[in-house]
C-alpha cells in the first residue's frame, strides 16, 4: 500500500471521525479516495467518504475547495452509476449553496458542471444543473441570460416529458416572468407547471412552492382573499416539513389580511399559529397592522424605518406598500373629517407626501367641497347652497334653444 492513500475500509472512515481537527480528518478522506481500488465495498466506503467530506469543507466555508473536489472526482464517476453520479454532484453544489456569499462561485462551478455534462453525454445531469444555474442567475439579477437558458431547457424537457423536472423549471420561469413583471406570461408558466403537477406525485415541498407562488400572482392582482388562501396552504406544507419558508408564508397572510381591512385579526393569527415563527418578520407585519388599524401615517413611516429590510427589501412586501400607504392616507384624512365640529376647519398633516400635495388626491370620498390652498393645509368647507335662479334661467336657455331649432326647420323648408 502507497504511503499517499488509505485503505478504501469502514476503519479508514472511523479514523476519520475520530481526527482531533476538521483538517486531519479531511486528510485522511482523501487519502481515502485516492486509493485506485474499484470493487463494490470500496466504491461505497468512498462515496461515503465524499459525502463527509462534503460536510467538512462546508463547515470551514472551503468553497474552493469543494469545487477542487468535484473535479478531482471526474475519474470516479466513470465508475459509479449515473444516478449515483448525479446525486453526488448535486449534493455538493448544495454545499457549496450553503456558504455565505457563494453565489458567483455557485454560476461558475454550475457553468463547468455544465460543459463536462456535455461532453460526457450526462443529459439528466445536465438539465438539472442548467435548471440549478437558471435559479442563480435570476437571484443574481441576470433576466436575460437566465432568460434564454430556461427557453431552450423547457423545450428539451417537454420532449422528453420529465414532468417533474419539468415543474421546476416552469416554476422557476414563473418567478423569471414576475420579476420582469411579465404578469400573463407568469399566470401561463404557473398554470403549465399545475398541468404537469396534476400528473405525478408531487413533493409537499414543490406543492408548497406552487402554492406560494399562486398566492404571489393572485396578490399582485388584488385578489388578496384567494392569495390569504394559497399562501395559507404553503404555510402548512413548509410548517410540516419544518422550511424557512414557512415563515414568509406567514407574513404575507398577514399582508393580505392587512390588505383587506381586516388589520385586527393579525395579532390572533399570530398567537394561534406562529409562535415559533416569532421575530422580526412577524414583527413588521405587527407594526404595519397597527398602524393600519389606528389609520396613522406616522406609525406606518416609523414601522418601515424600523423594519426595512423585513418591509421595503422585501419584494414581495414593497410591490404593496405603495397601495397601502395610498390607503392609510385616505383613512388618516376621514379621521380628520370625522373631527370636523364647525363650518371650515384647517387639517394640517405632518407627511412628506401630503406636503406635496398628495392629500389633495385623497379627498375625493368627502362629501363636502373641499380646497386645497397651502402646503399641507386640508380647508374643507359646508355645501353651498343653491341658488334657485340658476335652474330657471337653464330652463329659459333650453326653451330658447328648442325655438331656434324650430325656426331653422322651418326656413329650410321656405328655402327649398
Amino acid at each position: 500500500m502507497s504511503s499517499s492513500h488509505l485503505p478504501a475500509t469502514s476503519e479508514s472512515l472511523d479514523l476519520a471521525s475520530e481526527a482531533k481537527t476538521r483538517s486531519e480528518a479531511i486528510t485522511i478522506l482523501y487519502q481515502v479516495l485516492d486509493n485506485p481500488a474499484s470493487s463494490s465495498e470500496a466504491l461505497r466506503v468512498k462515496e461515503q467518504a465524499i459525502t463527509k467530506i462534503s460536510e467538512l469543507l462546508k463547515e470551514e466555508n472551503r468553497g474552493e475547495d469543494l469545487r477542487g473536489l468535484l473535479t478531482t472526482l471526474r475519474p470516479f464517476f466513470s465508475l459509479i452509476p449515473k444516478a449515483k453520479t448525479a446525486k453526488i454532484v448535486r449534493g455538493i453544489i448544495d454545499s457549496v449553496a450553503k456558504i455565505p456569499n457563494s453565489t458567483d462561485l455557485q454560476i461558475s462551478l454550475c457553468k463547468e458542471m455544465v460543459e463536462w455534462t456535455r461532453s460526457e453525454k450526462r443529459t439528466f445531469l445536465r438539465q438539472r444543473v442548467e435548471a440549478r444555474l437558471a435559479a442563480l442567475l435570476m437571484d443574481s439579477k441576470e433576466y436575460s441570460e437566465a432568460l434564454t437558458l430556461l427557453s431552450s431547457l423547457v423545450k428539451e424537457v417537454r420532449r422528453l416529458d420529465d414532468k417533474l423536472l419539468l415543474v421546476d423549471i416552469d416554476l422557476l420561469e414563473s418567478k423569471l416572468h414576475f420579476s420582469l413583471r411579465n404578469l400573463p406570461k407568469a399566470k401561463a408558466a404557473l398554470t403549465a407547471a399545475r398541468t404537469a403537477a396534476n400528473a405525478i406525485y408531487v413533493p409537499p415541498a414543490q406543492q408548497g412552492t406552487i402554492d406560494l407562488q399562486s398566492g404571489i400572482l393572485h396578490a399582485e392582482e388584488k385578489d388578496y382573499k384567494t392569495a390569504y388562501s394559497y399562501f395559507f396552504e404553503a404555510f402548512e406544507a413548509f410548517n410540516a416539513l419544518d422550511d424557512p419558508r414557512a415563515v414568509y408564508s406567514l407574513k404575507y397572510m398577514l399582508l393580505c389580511k392587512i390588505m383587506v381591512n381586516q388589520a385586527d385579526d393579525v395579532a390572533g393569527i399570530i398567537s394561534s399559529k406562529a409562535l415559533k415563527f416569532l421575530g422580526p418578520e412577524l414583527d413588521a407585519m405587527k407594526a404595519v397592522a397597527d398602524a393600519y388599524a389606528k389609520r396613522s401615517l406616522k406609525l406606518f413611516e416609523t414601522a418601515l424605518q424600523d423594519f426595512k429590510a423585513q418591509l421595503d427589501e422585501d419584494p414581495i412586501v414593497h410591490r404593496h406598500l405603495s397601495s397601502l400607504y395610498d390607503t392609510l392616507l385616505e383613512q388618516n384624512l376621514c379621521r380628520g373629517a370625522e373631527e370636523v365640529v364647525c363650518n371650515q376647519v384647517v387639517l394640517v398633516i405632518n407627511s412628506k407626501a401630503d406636503r406635496s400635495g398628495k392629500c389633495s388626491q385623497g379627498v375625493g370620498f368627502l362629501d363636502k367641497a373641499a380646497n386645497f390652498k397651502g402646503v399641507g393645509c386640508l380647508i374643507i368647507f359646508e355645501d353651498p347652497k343653491t341658488d334657485a335662479i340658476f335652474p330657471a334661467t337653464l330652463e329659459t336657455i333650453q326653451n330658447m334653444g328648442k325655438v331656434v331649432d324650430s325656426l331653422f326647420v322651418r326656413s329650410a323648408k321656405i328655402m327649398a
